[in-house]
């Protein structure tokens, strides 16, 4: 993506995701209650600002992801809209579609990053399965330990609706890696030099 586009893009992906959780937080509105969004206050600002503050430091010189970029910081901003508008509670199968799309978009973030180095593609497909999947089981946890936890209400359906995150968030993983690797074969195969063609000519005989 070209800087022009890229940058003032994820400037205001940014933004939004980290002043409409402060609203969360601190708006005092009934829809954010028992949601944990002062642990989203905590976290969320973290998860969007990690690739610019880690590509400063490690990686000086190099053009700067801004797709990947874009792509690992919409999820966060797709669950704070959904809590805005109050999604969540007014549309019974919005939370499996924002599983489902988040850890797509997610997975394709890091997909993204992989493209830029040489691994193979079918390792760089396993990679991005082993991010997903890691990263559903640890949003899992702390969903448990942020607003489940001693929620009577919401325990007796919590493993349901745990499993069906997962199953939905590993299903977006396992997109993302197909796309990753197919993405990977294509630009390999269009940047691989021609093969030198072999002379047909047969020698002289001495």
């Amino acid at each position: 993506m070209d800087r022009r586009i890229g940058l003032p893009l994820v400037v205001v992906l940014k933004a939004t995701t980290i002043g409409l959780t402060a609203l969360g937080a601190f708006g005092g509105l009934e829809r954010f209650e028992e949601k944990g969004f002062g642990w989203r206050l905590l976290w969320y600002p973290i998860a969007v600002l990690a690739l610019p503050v880690v590509w400063r430091l490690a990686a000086k010189g190099k053009p700067y992801p801004y797709t990947a970029d874009a792509l690992l910081t919409i999820p966060f901003l797709i669950d704070v809209l959904g809590n805005v508008v109050d999604f969540y509670d007014k549309i019974g199968w919005w939370d499996d579609v924002n599983h489902f799309a988040n850890w797509l978009f997610l997975s394709l973030g890091a997909g993204a990053l992989l493209m830029r180095t040489s691994i193979e593609p079918l390792i760089a497909a396993g990679l991005v399965i082993a991010f997903g999947s890691t990263l559903v089981i640890l949003w899992e946890l702390g969903e448990y330990v942020t607003f489940l936890r001693g929620n009577e209400e919401e325990l007796p359906t919590a493993y349901r609706d745990t499993v069906g995150d997962m199953t939905f968030g590993l299903l977006g993983s396992l997109i993302a890696a197909a796309v990753t690797w197919y993405a990977m074969r294509r630009v390999r195969r269009q940047t691989q030099p021609a093969p030198v063609p072999r002379s047909t000519d047969v020698p002289a005989a001495v």
